[in-house]
């Protein structure tokens, strides 16, 4: 498989990309229902943090800027959503159980893009900080 090798930087930045966009689609549901709604979130401090940390972070690891420290602030909103939100609700053992499985997957994707960094398709590759 080490023909693959020669794409990893690129699908690193695949792998950003896709990721930052499903995770803002997370806080356009929280501020603005859409695609789908998560309720009224304008008397809770922790979901407005929540929202601004998708919008901004979320765009940010879009295009590639600052990418090791958002990457690594997301993962940490999303351990803590993951402890708080889900493995309230069950077993913590169980992500699939109590609903977590995706703030587990983006908290691990999260903490791989900052250790990794941005990739070469990234504001951050054109600033040659890698």
């Amino acid at each position: 498989m080490n023909f693959l090798s020669r794409f990893q930087s690129p699908l690193l930045s695949v792998l950003r990309i896709v990721t930052a966009y499903l995770y803002i689609w997370h806080g356009t549901s929280k501020v603005f229902g859409f695609p789908a709604s998560m309720g009224d979130i304008s008397g809770n401090p922790m979901m407005i943090a929540a929202a601004a940390l998708e919008l901004i972070g979320g765009a940010l690891l879009i295009l590639g800027l600052f990418t090791r420290p958002v990457a690594f602030i997301l993962s940490g909103q999303m351990a803590v959503a993951y402890f708080m939100a889900h493995a309230a609700q069950g077993n913590p053992l169980l992500p699939l159980a109590n609903g977590g499985e995706s703030a587990v997957l983006f908290c691990f994707i999260f903490l791989y893009i900052a250790a990794a960094g941005a990739g070469s398709l990234s504001v951050d590759h054109l600033r040659g900080k890698r």
